[in-house]
């Protein structure tokens, strides 16, 4: 199969009709053989009756439903795990990413050789409250990861298939995927500039608890990246640094205790200062020897109650 089309949605009833239709069209033009996954995150409208008929009058397009509220990577998630095509596109189902963009960023994967291509809404068409976090978002964590991109949060993205299958989304980390991809070593990351439009149906799913949460999960990405696979380097390592510190200090009161000053070890401060280090060094090691034991993640981090699936 040449295309998977994963398309999470919450409450899109309206949009869902013509988005498929829109997809069929630029799929059939450009004679691709390819399936569209429509990930349902609980919605409370008739948004999987829609999936239904929508299955029933094109075998292609295939439905998961969450039985309640996961998010947004979840549905991501899912949706890679059970994709079958050698290109896998992501888009909203909002209507604001355009399917025309779809052959573009096929020919770049395919013949470009890259690993990752992501959208940038260069122009965009929402309110200045969605705009100007998502601009200083960016720009954050351009310069933490390094990765030369403008819009990490681009739904409009398409992977290699191996890219997809070898790595995990969960939380709110589906705008750091360029990121989690580069720790997995797929080191080919591009950008096409893209279409956007503005919303047709419904309300943004956008709130401000986002920018915190998107906060949280950049720390948890850049650590679990760099030290996921061998946490004593970092535990053990400050361990280290606060005993010696502390037994340093230890000695100088030994030896100044006999040369220098007859106070005693436990009437000084800097006793306590140095056995609160060597303390905290040794919780440091032990934590870090925890962490080795757990290395590997929980299989059940990523279990999804699904109600339905359709197609798949």
């Amino acid at each position: 199969m040449d295309l998977s089309v994963i398309v999470p949605l919450l409450n899109e009833e309206e949009s869902l009709p013509e988005l498929t239709a829109w997809i069929e069209r630029v799929m059939n033009s450009g004679g691709f053989s390819y399936e569209v996954i429509l990930v349902d995150d609980g919605s409370t409208d008739s948004s999987w009756e829609v999936i239904e008929r929508l299955h029933r009058g094109n075998d292609n397009i295939k439905g998961i439903r969450f039985q309640r509220n996961y998010g947004k990577s979840a549905a991501l998630n899912e949706g890679f795990k059970t994709s079958s095509g050698n290109v896998v596109i992501t888009m909203d189902a909002d209507l604001q990413d355009s399917p025309n963009e779809i052959p573009a960023l096929y020919q770049m994967i395919t013949e470009g050789g890259y690993d990752l291509v992501s959208g940038w809404k260069k122009v965009r068409h929402d309110p200045i409250s969605k705009t100007l976090p998502s601009r200083f978002f960016n720009w954050v964590t351009s310069k933490v990861s390094k990765i030369k991109l403008h819009d990490f949060n681009c739904g409009l993205k398409a992977y290699r298939k191996n890219v997809v299958k070898g790595i995990e989304v969960y939380g709110e980390m589906h705008r750091y995927i360029p990121l989690i991809a580069k720790w997995s070593g797929f080191k080919k990351i591009g950008e096409k500039v893209v279409e956007h439009h503005a919303r047709k149906y419904g309300v943004s799913k956008f709130g401000v608890g986002r920018l915190i949460t998107g906060g949280l999960d950049l720390a948890s990405i850049l650590f679990v990246g760099k030290y996921g696979k061998r946490p004593m380097h970092l535990f053990g390592s400050w361990g280290m640094v606060s005993f010696l510190v502390g037994f340093g200090v230890s000695f100088y009161l030994f030896i100044s205790k006999f040369f220098f000053d007859k106070t005693g070890f436990t009437q000084r401060p800097l006793f306590f200062v140095a056995l609160l280090a060597m303390v905290i060094g040794t919780q440091l090691f032990v934590t870090g020897f925890l962490a080795e034991m757990m290395a590997r993640n929980s299989p059940h981090r990523n279990a999804y109650l699904v109600e339905k699936r359709m197609g798949l």
